[in-house]
């Protein structure tokens, strides 16, 4: 999870950028000279403008090249030598400017902002990083300032402002694991041809392919199985979903490594088509977001930590009662009162805490 309550923006760059194949060019700013520690509403929105963008983020990236050779990357070539210490963010800045000016131009590329950003104390699974922050903002709003002007009101209408809501694309690049390419953030894009132009031709990104990564993808692939997938095939009550989501969790809490096959055997044992539907599925889902799940690999203990917070085991009952279901399944039996006209759910236990 990534997390920013610590984090200060130590420098900014903001530059522009057309589109090459229609004849625009690229601007180049002098450096932002606002003191943010004078301006607290400055630092904020600021904040908000450049974290926003990063609030759910399922796959980390690597920056790469075809050939091997990290050095031919030109992003990565840049940042490490500022995170090195031999370049500032303007020059930073005006070399990442040029470069993304060289690759954009498909016809669907609108003239944008190209911000640039220095972080300090930015937490990512559990570690601090200094970061560097890409981001391209195009859309504009107008918007109305209303004060209070003695016993009336003054309008103020500011044209073509960026909205702090309004990020197009942006990339978060963490100061770890130099060698392997770093870890890279992605933010959501809706224009499909502004990500591929921004991913794969100026980034130049694959998507991270360790245990950690693999650990994560895999509990995804399977809660969304589980949560929403089978409800296409079969009609499951809410607790045989949770028993599928715990047996989940409690093969990654016991092995060490992962068998796919055992695996899959051992969470979605109810029957071989459960277990046919989960292989495609998996395989339609990793096809999708362009992501590999080996047959085998090591677990990751952080992963698994991580993933646990976020499958609740829980049954909402209206809004009178919450059952936690932990195990056991054939403890719990539910029915339907024909008196009452109401569901009911039945439990047995041995002893009350």
């Amino acid at each position: 999870m990534l997390f920013f309550q610590d984090s200060e923006i130590e420098n900014i760059a903001i530059h522009q950028v057309g589109n090459k194949l229609r004849g625009e060019f690229y601007v180049l700013y002098e450096p932002f000279m606002q003191n943010l520690d004078e301006f607290d509403d400055l630092r904020y929105c600021l904040m908000q403008f450049f974290v926003n963008p990063f609030k759910k983020v399922e796959n980390v990236f690597r920056l790469y090249h075809a050939n091997g050779d990290l050095k031919f990357n030109e992003v990565y070539y840049h940042i490490s030598k500022f995170f090195d210490g031999m370049m500032d963010i303007q020059e930073l800045s005006t070399l990442l400017t040029k470069l993304l000016y060289e690759v954009s131009y498909h016809p669907k590329i609108r003239a944008a902002n190209f911000h640039v950003v220095h972080f300090k104390d930015v937490q990512f699974e559990g570690e601090i990083y200094d970061a560097v922050g890409l981001y391209k903002s195009v859309n504009k709003d107008t918007f109305l300032e209303v004060n209070a002007e003695g016993r009336g009101i003054g309008v103020v209408v500011t044209r073509d402002a960026v909205s702090i809501n309004n990020i197009e694309v942006g990339a978060l690049i963490l100061k770890s694991e130099k060698e392997f390419g770093y870890k890279v953030l992605l933010s959501d894009c809706k224009s499909k041809d502004e990500s591929q132009v921004w991913k794969d031709d100026f980034l130049n990104l694959k998507v991270r392919h360790d245990d950690y990564q693999q650990t994560a993808n895999l509990i995804r692939v399977a809660k969304s199985f589980i949560l929403e997938e089978l409800d296409n095939t079969f009609e499951l009550e809410r607790a045989d979903k949770i028993e599928m989501l715990n047996k989940t969790i409690q093969y990654f809490r016991e092995k060490e490594t992962v068998d796919l096959e055992e695996f899959v055997q051992d969470v979605f044992s109810n029957g071989d088509q459960v277990a046919s539907l989960f292989k495609d599925f998996k395989e339609r889902f990793t096809s999708g977001y362009e992501i590999v799940i080996d047959n085998e690999f090591n677990i990751s203990e952080k992963a698994v930590k991580k993933a646990s917070t976020a499958l609740k085991s829980v049954i909402k009952l209206d809004k009178n009662f919450h059952l936690y279901v932990h195990g056991k399944r054939d403890y719990l039996e539910k029915g339907f009162d024909k008196e009452k006209g109401m569901n009911y759910y039945k439990v047995y236990f041995l002893n009350e805490g």
